[in-house]
């Protein structure tokens, strides 16, 4: 990855720098949500110049550091569940095999674009991993080569858990459906955390917002997003509402005095849809796909 003095984001790649900021901050306050040590490193310069560039940073930040914690949470439960494997796709500057406490057994594997598998080999080519991890440089779209790289892990694990933090929202739907053909095709892969993005939130974020993120759109709102997984064979297992969890662990989602008022006094109904806006989702594999879903990418069952 080049450094350059462009402060916008120019490919959803850079999305990964933005991100590794508001884990940097986050874990340099004294009330941190959890410390990590390397996300400043990955972020470099370009990384700080786009986030102070970006509109609404500070929900952005607030809702960064929530979803961080509320994954982690969602992998240690499910190593304690027996998964001994983890596919990251769309890793980005992610550090978990670093700061987690996690089983040297467990074998993790990132994928995501060369020139960032390149980018973060080079910056954390002298840090050691917790677990047994392994690189692997390719798109996501690349309807070849991606499967290949599946069955492969497929066939050495025993229970996997796939991770797409801030990832399918990128996609079109019919990517999103190619890929969930293809993590289903693996008769080992058994669980899948994603995000879930109500179309509200684009009407709430507004234009500007909007056009931060013009080279990196965000294309994946599908109007029911659970019957869209379950049609492809992947039902939800548990759902954590960043809202809910922003209270539980102490960080409000950071509103002005106002908003909360006009919150407190608009119909039950809207409250709830707000509440409802942001979550992450532990997907589970179904035995049996629903009708008209697709057991294998482009095989049509029912």
């Amino acid at each position: 990855m080049k450094e350059n003095d462009d402060p916008t984001i120019g490919h959803v790649s850079d999305t990964a720098l933005v991100a590794a900021v508001y884990r940097a901050e986050e874990s340099e306050r004294p009330d941190a949500l959890f410390r990590d040590p390397l996300a400043r490193r990955l972020a470099g310069e370009r990384g700080f110049r786009i986030a102070r560039h970006m509109s609404l940073e500070h929900y952005a930040r607030w809702a960064l550091s929530v979803r961080t914690v509320v994954i982690d949470r969602m992998i240690a439960e499910l190593l304690a569940d027996g998964v001994d494997t983890i596919v990251n796709l769309g890793a980005g500057l992610d550090t978990r095999p670093y700061r987690l406490e996690l089983p040297h057994s467990l074998k993790w594997f990132e994928i995501d674009f060369p020139q960032m598998i390149e980018y973060k080999n080079q910056q954390l080519a002298d840090q050691k991993p917790r677990c047994q991890l392994t690189r692997i440089a390719l798109d996501l779209t690349d309807g070849n080569a991606l499967p290949r790289e599946l069955a492969t892990i497929n066939s050495t694990a025993k229970k996997v858990l796939v991770i797409t933090e801030g990832v399918t929202l990128y996609l079109t739907a019919d990517q999103v459906d190619d890929l969930a053909a293809d993590l289903r095709a693996q008769t080992n892969f058994v669980y899948w955390i994603n995000d879930y993005f109500s179309p509200r939130v684009l009407k709430v974020l507004g234009r500007r917002h909007i056009r931060d993120l013009k080279n990196a759109p965000v294309r994946f709102v599908p109007p029911d997003w659970f019957a869209f997984f379950v049609k492809a064979g992947w039902k939800a297992r548990q759902i954590k509402y960043l809202v809910d969890e922003s209270l539980r662990i102490g960080r409000r989602i950071p509103v002005p005095w106002w908003a909360r008022i006009l919150l407190w006094i608009s119909p039950p109904a809207r409250r709830e849809q707000f509440r409802r806006s942001l979550a992450y989702v532990v997907l589970e594999r179904e035995a049996y796909p629903a009708a008209g879903s697709r057991d294998t990418k482009g095989t049509a069952l029912g």
